[in-house]
This record gives C-alpha cells, sequence and structure tokens, in this order.
C-alpha cells in the first residue's frame, strides 16, 4: 500500500486528505481519509513541518501501517544539501525511520542540489522535484514518474489536491 497526503488551509483551519492506492502505476485509489483540524498555527517559513506535521501524523493513526511501501508528501524532505530535515524528513523520524518518505514539490528549493532530483512529466517544460528518506531518490523519482497521467501532476496527485480544497 502507498498512501499520499495534503491539506489545505483556511481560515485557522487545516483538511488533510490523504489516498491509498496498490501500485505506483494504479490511475484510481482504494481508500480515503480525512480529517479537519482547527486552531491551526500561522505559517513560519523554513519551519513549515510545525504547521502541518501534527496534521498528517493526527490523520496517520486512522490508518492500519504495517503493509505501508511508501508515503507522499506534497513538499521537501531535506532542505540543504546537509541533511537538514523538512516535512517529509521530520515525519520519516516521527514513524522511526520505519516508512520511507517520498516529497513531491511543484516549485523548487534552491538550498537543495543534490538530494533532489527533477522529475518531467508529459510535455511540461517544469519538472516535478522530488526528494526521499528511507528510500533512494533516483527510485523514488521513477516511482513518481511511473504514476498513472499524462500531465505534470500524476493523476492520484491531482485528485488528492482537489479533495483537500472540498469543503
Amino acid at each position: 500500500m502507498i498512501l499520499a497526503f495534503d491539506t489545505y488551509y483556511y481560515s485557522d483551519k487545516a483538511k488533510t486528505v490523504c489516498l491509498s492506492f496498490e501500485n505506483w502505476t494504479d490511475d484510481t485509489y482504494y481508500m480515503t481519509y480525512s480529517e479537519v483540524r482547527h486552531g491551526i498555527d500561522e505559517y513560519e517559513p523554513v519551519e513549515f513541518y510545525k504547521r502541518e506535521l501534527p496534521c498528517i501524523v493526527s490523520l496517520l493513526e486512522q490508518i492500519d501501517l504495517p503493509d505501508i511501501e511508501a508515503i507522499i508528501i506534497d513538499g521537501f524532505v531535506f532542505l540543504d544539501d546537509n541533511g537538514k530535515l523538512g516535512l517529509g524528513g521530520r515525519l520519516y523520524e516521527r514513524l522511526n525511520g520505519k516508512i520511507p518518505v517520498i516529497g513531491v514539490a511543484k516549485t523548487n528549493f534552491a538550498t537543495i542540489n543534490e538530494n533532489k532530483q527533477k522529475v518531467y512529466r508529459g510535455n511540461s517544460m517544469n519538472p516535478l522535484y522530488i526528494t526521499a528518506i528511507g528510500l533512494d531518490k533516483d527510485k523514488a523519482a521513477k516511482h513518481i514518474e511511473s504514476m498513472s497521467g499524462a500531465y505534470r501532476m500524476p493523476t492520484l496527485l491531482k485528485q488528492l489536491d482537489s479533495l483537500t480544497r472540498e469543503k
């Protein structure tokens, strides 16, 4: 099982959604988990994990984790090439290093050169930026590249984004 998480913020609330699916090439998801949390802290530059990690961890408590191959997050695992952890890295630590985490970001983070891999999908000239922990970044990039969909964003990640924005 593979899990993909995304969170959308509005007012002082955060809606976190998780899709589960069996194979990297699946075009439909198996299960959806969702939770809205209130009293969410303001965004702190370079400290994004403080805002989103509690949302993901709370939703993870609803999911049976023994057979999870990997978790995909919207964001970065590392924030530089010296191993400074971003949201994905903090999640990996929280899970005691038992489940690989793949970060998929739409915008570049300039302080990362070696710890990220660009993935071009479809006819897009704009890459996705892939970071990973617990799994080789090149293998993680191949997984994201193999995901279903003809466009820059894989179909399931696009659906995930839409589900988080529904009120």
